[in-house]
């Protein structure tokens, strides 16, 4: 009995059995446990800390820019820079131009820059983007436009600005000066005027001061898919929404829209005097012009000098230099000779949507202005500025001195009801409305939007 060995008690064995597993439960309890801390934490900062969000929505609700951001094109002064504009919270230290490197690279210098801050604002609201040309003397002529389509656009709107050094600045001074319940509506972005290919001096004096910047707008703004340019000129008397829902009308090959030059091919001017190649009968003009930039970035363009095609950057300096001699009207002719070659491209909206005095000035030639008024008043010849078409200056007038937030009827359409009654004997006086229709109409759906609508649900 003695010498037999004792066998352990039940008790025992099962109590190291049960701390051994309880050692592996709490092994993997504690794996598991630090698996989710470094996958939350990972997770967790991709994110910006809470404090940090907080502190910014309540900074930015304190400032009064806060619903807008602005890019600010740096070191206008500095003509070799390939860069488009430059994010107002970024240094400005070591943004030197690469001279010599390719196309592609440049893109991809401008996108990395020239990203809208005010992106993340909007990300989950539909916005439409203008572009605009501003050299010399246009201030006032740009900031009354831009004023034109912030008083009935329905989407939000992201303002491509391009200007000469001088310029920037006191774009940026004037646009921080508007009301807070204007610039909800927008945001912008200021630019150098800059050509990616040829001279740029040559481009710069190519018809109007700076208007050929219009043709490299597809390669700067490389990352907009849509763009809506307009002259400086130009007046929206009706929400800029209409017009940019004829993108949803393109069909698959079309990727910009503009209007005939002239409706009547006698009198018309390409008709008649053109020297080069042109779009239809008429010719085409490119003070509003509607662009599908991705689809024309992505199109090789037939034309007249390498079977294969072109894409659009590279085919812009060979053309002009084949027709430089030929072309009265500067990067409009240019256009109107690309889209002459390839015209399954081209979209044509109705003349109301680029109405100017030569739809009036020969006899009243624009049906469609008849019928529903105008939608884009467009004041070319300068006629905002002198009286030889004060049916125009009338107009323009009365938009430039509206306040903000004043009754639209009171401030701004009876007092061009008004002084119409001076034009009514000018050539474009006569037909009041075909200037009037249209406006009245928008405002009194601005009206039932903004007062009817909203009062209804409290009775």
């Amino acid at each position: 009995m003695n010498g037999a060995p004792s066998a352990s008690p039940p008790s025992a064995s099962l109590s190291v059995a049960m701390r051994i597993h309880g050692k592996v439960v709490v092994i993997a309890v504690c794996f598991g446990v630090f698996l989710l801390l470094y996958f939350w934490g990972g997770n967790a900062a991709d994110d910006p800390p809470l404090k940090e969000v907080v502190e910014k929505e309540q900074e930015e609700s304190n400032s009064s820019s806060s619903h807008f951001r602005r890019d600010v094109g740096a070191k206008f002064g500095r003509k070799s820079s390939g860069r488009v504009g430059v994010g107002a919270e970024e240094p400005l230290q070591g943004r030197k131009a690469m001279r010599g490197d390719s196309v592609n690279a440049k893109s991809r210098q401008r996108s990395k820059v020239a990203q809208p801050v005010a992106q993340r604002t909007w990300a989950h609201e539909e916005v439409m983007h203008l572009a605009v040309v501003a050299c010399g003397n246009r201030l006032d002529e740009t900031l009354t436009m831009i004023k034109s389509t912030l008083l009935f656009n329905i989407k939000k709107i992201k303002f491509h600005i391009f200007a000469e050094d001088p310029l920037a600045s006191q774009f940026e001074e004037r646009l921080n000066q508007w009301p807070r319940s204007v610039l909800v509506k927008f945001a912008y972005s200021i630019y150098p005027i800059t050509f990616s290919v040829g001279n740029a001096e040559e481009w710069k004096k190519l018809f109007k001061p700076c208007a050929a910047q219009r043709l490299f707008l597809p390669v700067i703004l490389e990352d907009v898919d849509s763009l809506l340019y307009v002259d400086t000129d130009v007046l929206f008397l009706r929400p800029m929404d209409d017009i940019w829902a004829f993108l949803k009308s393109f069909n698959s090959t079309q990727l910009a829209a503009m209007a005939p030059e002239h409706e009547v091919p006698k009198i018309g001017w390409y008709s008649r005097f053109a020297r080069h190649p042109f779009y239809g009968v008429t010719g085409v003009n490119s003070g509003v012009m509607l662009m599908n930039l991705t689809r024309i970035r992505s199109t090789l363009f037939k034309n007249s000098m390498i079977p294969g095609g072109l894409s659009w950057e590279d085919l812009l300096h060979p053309l002009y230099q084949k027709y430089k001699n030929h072309i009265t009207w500067g990067d409009q002719d240019l256009l109107n000779i690309i889209f002459h070659y390839n015209p399954e491209c081209l979209f044509i909206f109705p003349c109301q949507w680029n109405y100017r005095p030569d739809h009036c000035m020969y006899g009243s030639n624009c049906k469609g202005a008849e019928e529903e008024g105008v939608s884009i008043l467009h004041g070319n010849r300068g006629v905002y500025h002198d009286d030889k078409q004060p049916a125009f200056k009338v107009v323009y007038d009365a938009i430039h001195e509206f306040p903000f937030e004043d009754n639209l009827f009171q401030s701004l359409f009876y007092p061009i009801q008004t002084k119409f009654l001076d034009t009514v004997n000018t050539l474009c006086g006569r037909i009041p409305q075909v200037f009037l229709k249209q406006i009245e109409k928008t405002m009194r759906k601005v009206y039932e939007d903004k007062v009817v609508h909203h009062v209804k649900p409290h009775k």
